[in-house]
């Protein structure tokens, strides 16, 4: 598995640190929401967003994702004409330790010493297969749907595929 540049926290070791009763000061998940759309209708397609390698997703790059895979469903599907969810939740608190970087902070800071680390944001841990993402469209809005999904893995620091699954009979799932 070879590793990009600056990706501090796509890829973990150990165990997932989520014991929330015992770590004070853990700042929000800024995603807002989880299922948008229209839950009711009988869609014709869904189509999924699949994560290729193990690694960790954090709550912003998640909540930027459902933005723009939102804004491109809503404008060119219309308001309620899908059904857009996503489907981890970032559990584990990242943390850091905080380093000050100029000049005399030598005198400011410990170092190695104590750096267990504050936490700055949580983060969803995913491993190859697993849907991170889901839209379901009828047939007409098919092709705005993988764009969405193109759109969103954008935003993603893992490598994704797209995957379209009818959920009617007689529907052909390379559309």
């Amino acid at each position: 598995m070879p590793l990009r540049p600056a990706r501090c926290y796509t890829h973990f070791s150990g165990p997932p640190y989520t014991r929330r009763e015992y770590i004070p000061g853990i700042p929000p998940p800024k995603i807002s929401k989880f299922e948008m759309g229209d839950a009711k209708k009988h869609y014709d397609y869904e189509v999924a967003l699949v994560v290729e390698e193990a690694g960790q997703i954090r709550h912003n790059a998640l909540e930027a994702a459902r933005v723009m895979a939102l804004k491109r469903l809503t404008t060119k599907a219309g308001e309620n004409n899908f059904l857009l969810r996503i489907n981890v939740y970032p559990h584990h608190v990242i943390r850091e330790n905080k380093m000050l970087a100029f000049a005399g902070a030598d005198r400011l800071q410990e170092g190695m010493r104590l750096s267990f680390g504050k936490p700055t944001g949580t983060a969803a841990r995913v491993y190859p297969g697993q849907v991170v993402m889901l839209t379901r469209v009828f047939k007409d809005h098919l092709p705005i749907a993988k764009e969405a999904l193109k759109i969103a893995s954008s935003k993603l620091p893992l490598p994704t595929r797209i995957v379209v699954k009818p959920l009617k009979e007689g529907l052909s799932a390379s559309v």
